[in-house]
Parts: structure tokens; sequence; C-alpha cells
């Protein structure tokens, strides 16, 4: 952590900017699930959450959350079972609901400063896409990660930094309004200085780090822009 210039440590890249300071809560959702060895290397979280089938990556890393809900419906009986052994709060819900375990956990950690989320790739795409707008227009910060993908959001007038420990396959720009404007990225092969984005065209997609870089910032005028890394397999 640099305290002049602060940023948040993951196991593949620093993001450096103000919203990236503080630390974060973590949040265990249903889909792919992260290496043990990876979730060991993550930032030290003051609050840990299971949605779901999360609970059963939690389970298998040892880990206890402070927070678990959900319909149950994906997890396995006997680690739901284990879930409620723990006497952590568990909050159970109707499988017939309006949103995912994974909207209604977010809903739960409003006081968070920043909240990561892993076990977010991989599965279903329809919860993977309810949950990259759900969490592009949190107030929070959100960044869905784990050692093969990373996804976070910059906003109006936001600049972002972020330096690679593990140089990514590709990057990628998502647009999650109808436009984004003043969109400027360097340090990448194809540069952008002042560029519109469009959400129903995404034209920036599978963009890569130069040769002798090993970092790069992200500007957005006005927008929601996600920002997409991917290490593979």
């Amino acid at each position: 952590m640099n305290i002049a210039n602060p940023g948040l440590s993951l196991p593949q890249l620093t993001i450096y900017g103000e919203k990236y300071h503080q630390a974060p809560w973590l949040l265990f959702t249903g889909g792919r699930a992260p290496t043990t060895d990876w979730i060991k290397k993550l930032p030290p979280a003051v609050k840990v959450f299971a949605a779901d089938h999360g609970l059963d990556c939690c389970r298998e890393s040892n880990i206890i959350p402070d927070y678990i809900l959900g319909d149950g419906d994906s997890a396995a009986p006997d680690t739901w079972n284990w879930g409620k052994s723990l006497g952590v709060p568990v909050e159970e819900f109707p499988v017939a609901k309006d949103l995912t375990d994974t909207q209604l956990a977010l809903t739960k950690m409003k006081k968070a400063p920043l909240i990561l989320i892993t076990g977010a790739f991989g599965g279903r795409f329809d919860h993977l896409y309810s949950l990259i707008f759900s969490c592009a227009r949190e107030n929070i910060p959100c960044v869905l990660c784990d050692e093969q993908e990373f996804v976070c959001f910059v906003k109006d007038r936001e600049q972002l930094t972020c330096s690679f420990n593990q140089r990514p396959q590709a990057i990628s720009l998502l647009p999650c309004s109808q436009n984004c404007t003043g969109v400027t990225i360097n340090n990448v092969r194809w540069p952008l200085t002042e560029a519109r984005l469009t959400q129903m065209s995404p034209t920036a997609i599978s963009n890569e780090l130069l040769p002798d870089k090993s970092n790069l910032t992200l500007t957005v005028g006005q927008g929601i822009l996600g920002l997409y890394c991917h290490w593979g397999d």
C-alpha cells in the first residue's frame, strides 16, 4: 500500500485511485470458484459475505463468513447445513424472487467502502450480466475478480491507474451506460484519446498492454465504463 498513491493490491494487479484505498468487504458468489491459493493472497477483508453456492467456496477454503444469504438451491445441502451451524447470521429467501442471491447480497453491503466479489465468472451468463450492471450502478466501488478475470468500473470524471504484477492476455473496455465520452487509455496497442464508446456497439475489445509497459491509465469524462482484464487458465 502506497499512502501517497493509495491503491488496492490483488494477486494480478494493483489498482490506484482514491476510492480503492480502503479495506474491502468480500463477497463469495456462485460462479467459478477461485483457487484457494489465490484467495489467500487477497487483501484482508473487514467482512465476508457468502451468497448461496459461494458458501461452498468458503468451506473449501476454510473461511467462516460473517453473513450467509440465499435461497439455498445451488449450495451443496451439507454445506448449507454447515453454514447454519456456524452461529453467524443466515438469511434465507424463496427461490421465486426478483433479485438474484448476489444482488440481494449487495443490498446488505451498503456500508462497505469497497466490495470485492469473487466467484462471479465462469457460471451462468445471465447472472454475470445482471451482476455487472448492478455493480456498475452501485455508489460503492465494486471489483469482480478471480485468478483469470477482473472487472472494475470507472465513472464520470474519474481516472484509474492499474499496475500489473502479471501481464494480462486481453484488456477490454465495456460501456455500462448508453454512452461513455472522453475515454482515454494509454500504454496499450490501440490507445484512445477523448473517444466516445457506445453500449450498443462495443468496439474497444481485446486490447493489449504494450510489451515494454506494466501499467495503464484510464480516464472517463462522462458515463460508466467497465475495465476488463483476462489472464486465461
